[in-house]
């Protein structure tokens, strides 16, 4: 791979040119056995769109490092080298933008790079918590183990997030087709019939010129009210990439009724099984508390984890820290103590991270189960109000004729 670079050399003169390595890193490291300070290096190489910075195309499914995972671990206990490892994967996966990861990593450990140094350089694919997870394990000896918990830590996850996520699809479609729907007979139907009826002379009831009335309003209005939601929702996302706003949101989600209370044992589930993970792979306690409030994905318990880290430097036990806070059930409090009184923390941990995955699988279920009746009757009043108020007059005025 070629690289063009832009450099000073020991005697202050500026120096351009080209050099052929493996790795950025390497020609940045051959750069600096020639003395030269480096001010900028690019590869000469012509990017496709999918080896371009965008996100959308980035995107690197859940499975697919779980499967990854999976096949690191056989071939490590096979005794398979690193370098190897990673050039077969690269060469199997069905992902191009894993693909092109696992490439830059095996091109990276060729260089003389660690693993863990070389996946944390794809941040998009490989998350801060799976980087030191393999760092854990390249410090123990126990690189196979390491990706082997990985691979049941992120199946767990994986499975979780999918039951949820699956479940709530249907009743979101149907709402949205319901609101759709009653937008353009509001806003293209009700007003030719509208029409219909003011021609005819008919008497038209309270209920009917209500529904009428708002039709109007939505004709009349609606572009600004469209404008006024886009608006919100941007203000929401900009509000959102604030710490402090990233917090009020984070905080209200956990207030909301039922949904809060399944939020907050998806969270306990995520710190438990995260923190589980970690320490059986032999990661530090303050180690493992400063990775899991960096990924638990809610600003209030990464405030809280931060705490206990504090809390746990100055002496404290873990257990003391965690019950100082509201938003940690007493019973995970008290696990943990027992956990760390009988020096097996790690399998009270996994205990939990099990007990809330299946409370948060359970709650989905109880919460779809309320949703369907719910948005069956609610579906049944919306439609039967309005063909109600627009078709009643109608045979009010046919019956006049």
């Amino acid at each position: 791979m070629l690289f063009n670079y832009h450099a000073i050399d020991q005697d202050g003169h500026e120096r351009d040119g080209s050099i052929d390595a493996l790795s950025r890193d390497s020609a940045i490291a051959a750069l600096q056995q020639r003395s030269l300070i480096i001010s900028s290096i690019e590869s000469t190489e012509k990017k496709s769109l999918l080896e371009m910075d965008i996100p959308f195309f980035n995107r690197v499914a859940n499975k697919d490092i779980v499967m990854l995972s999976r096949q690191i671990a056989t071939l490590f206990e096979a005794q398979v080298s690193a370098l190897r490892v990673f050039r077969l994967l690269a060469a199997e996966v069905d992902s191009k933008p894993l693909a092109q990861a696992l490439t830059a990593v095996a091109d990276d450990l060729q260089g003389g790079s660690s693993i863990s140094k070389a996946l944390a350089k794809h941040p998009r694919i490989f998350s801060t918590f799976y980087v030191n997870m393999v760092r854990a394990g390249e410090e123990s000896g126990k690189l196979s183990e390491t990706f082997g918990y990985l691979a049941d830590y992120l199946d767990r996850s994986y499975e979780v997030m999918s039951k949820a996520g699956n479940a709530l699809i249907y009743p979101i479609f149907v709402v949205f087709v319901f609101f759709a729907v009653m937008t353009l007979m509001l806003t293209l139907v009700i007003p030719k019939i509208s029409a219909v009826l003011i021609q005819g002379g008919a008497k038209v009831p309270v209920y009917t010129r209500i529904i009428i009335d708002f039709s109007n309003f939505l004709t009349s209005y609606g572009i600004f009210i469209l404008i006024g939601l886009i608006a919100l929702g941007f203000y929401i996302w900009r509000l959102s990439k604030t710490s402090s706003g990233k917090l009020y949101l984070d905080s209200f989600r956990l207030t909301v009724p039922y949904v809060g209370d399944l939020y907050q044992k998806l969270y306990l589930s995520r710190i438990a099984d995260n923190f589980s993970t970690m320490l059986i792979s032999g990661v530090s306690v303050l180690e493992a508390l400063d990775i899991t409030a960096s990924v638990v994905g809610n600003a209030v318990y990464q405030e809280i984890l931060e705490d206990v880290a504090s809390q746990v430097k100055g002496g404290s036990s873990i257990s003391a820290a965690l019950s100082r806070h509201p938003e940690i059930p007493g019973i995970m409090s008290a696990m943990v103590r027992v956990g760390e009184e009988t020096g097996e923390l790690g399998k009270i941990l996994t205990t939990l991270a099990k007990f809330y995955s299946r409370e948060v699988v359970n709650a989905v279920d109880t919460l779809v189960g309320l949703i369907e009746p719910a948005m069956i009757v609610f579906l049944g009043l919306g439609v039967g109000i309005l063909v109600a108020a627009v078709l009643l007059p109608i045979y009010n005025l046919a019956g006049a004729m």
